[in-house]
């Protein structure tokens, strides 16, 4: 039995490989706190990254850290509402580091409960010895091996992949594309050479962004939920600041279907402008500047690996503009 499930296993591996999949990791509970535990470097020795997606994708951590000499520590999670983490910062009293908050306005301005930090959050408080041990070794072999990837090779995975017509209301599991993109021990998100050569794998996803509502006719929170919103972000900053940090709100690039109606979903002035003003940080806006104003996204949202670079070392630019590595205490 034990000669049959290596045979298996090397036959597993060999077919995924074959196939043309990239190596990654999984972007789970343990390698969050991983990064979680780095927010605690000097403010001089690192920069530390919330918001959703977009972050993950756009901030190129080599080209980084190449440039400014200090550590990326990038705590974005994907279709995340980056408020919570921007709380739980604001009440950790020994973070006193430089924060960049990202802004995706759709999700960043949500009134749902973020459950991804939920459970990243209960992780790093209870922990138990076999789950940290068991992390370690997962470290070790993620990278080596493909069939460990939960989100494309899980049988819950791969039996999500299976056709099935969804029933009068009720909707399945959204059919992402397999070679999307693939996340390294950093936690930024790569999108593979495939899918930025492959217009029909880039149409799949503009498709998903419309069914999540990206080119619906709607306007965002108003009123008491949109001050609330407001009060709970000034009172996180001013924790942070109080205790010597600095905070600085950005919005990266998105395009096509989604840069249409993002701004008529979230006008900026009503929105987004009002983020830095109330809360009297700095703010680094992608159509503020000639080197980043026109980016396009293959699938609308995302940046690929070589213009991620490229906005990279643009985004630094302007983050010293802002006197942003000066300041560092």
């Amino acid at each position: 039995m034990l000669a049959l499930s290596i045979v298996f296993l090397l036959c597993w591996e060999y077919y995924w490989h074959s196939s043309g999949y990239v190596l990654g990791y999984n972007d789970d509970d343990a390698l969050w706190c991983r990064n979680r535990a780095m927010v605690y470097e000097p403010a001089d020795k690192a920069t530390v990254f919330i918001g959703s997606s977009r972050m993950k994708f756009d901030v190129d951590i080599p080209t980084w850290e190449t440039i400014t000499g200090e550590k990326a520590v990038q705590l974005s999670i994907a279709g995340s509402n980056p408020r919570a983490a921007l709380v739980n910062l604001g009440e950790d009293e020994k973070f006193k580091g430089k924060l960049v908050v990202d802004v995706t306005e759709g999700l960043f301005f949500g009134t749902w409960e973020d459950e991804k930090l939920t459970s990243h959050l209960k992780y790093l408080k209870e922990a138990t010895p076999s789950q940290k041990v068991s992390a370690q070794l997962s470290f070790a072999l993620e990278h080596k091996l493909l069939f460990l990837d939960q989100e494309l090779f899980s049988l819950n995975a791969l039996l999500t992949r299976l056709y099935l017509h969804d029933r009068k209301g009720v909707r399945g599991d959204v059919p992402w594309p397999t070679k999307f993109t693939t996340t390294n021990f950093r936690r930024q998100e790569i999108m593979t050479n495939e899918f930025v050569k492959d217009t029909t794998l880039q149409r799949r996803v503009t498709d998903i962004w419309t069914m999540f509502g990206a080119l619906d006719k709607y306007h965002g929170v108003t009123r008491d939920t949109l001050q609330k919103i407001f009060d709970e972000v000034k009172t996180a900053v001013a924790k942070i600041k109080a205790r010597g940090g600095n905070v600085i709100f950005t919005r990266t690039p998105s395009s096509g279907g989604y840069w249409a109606n993002e701004p008529l979903q979230h006008p900026r002035a009503e929105y987004y402008d009002q983020l830095p003003a109330i809360t009297h940080c700095g703010s680094v806006h992608f159509k503020d500047y000639p080197d980043t104003k026109d980016f396009i996204c293959p699938e609308w949202s995302h940046l690929s690996r070589p213009e991620a670079e490229q906005y990279t070392k643009a985004l630094i630019g302007h983050l010293k503009e802002q006197h942003w590595f000066a300041n560092a205490r």
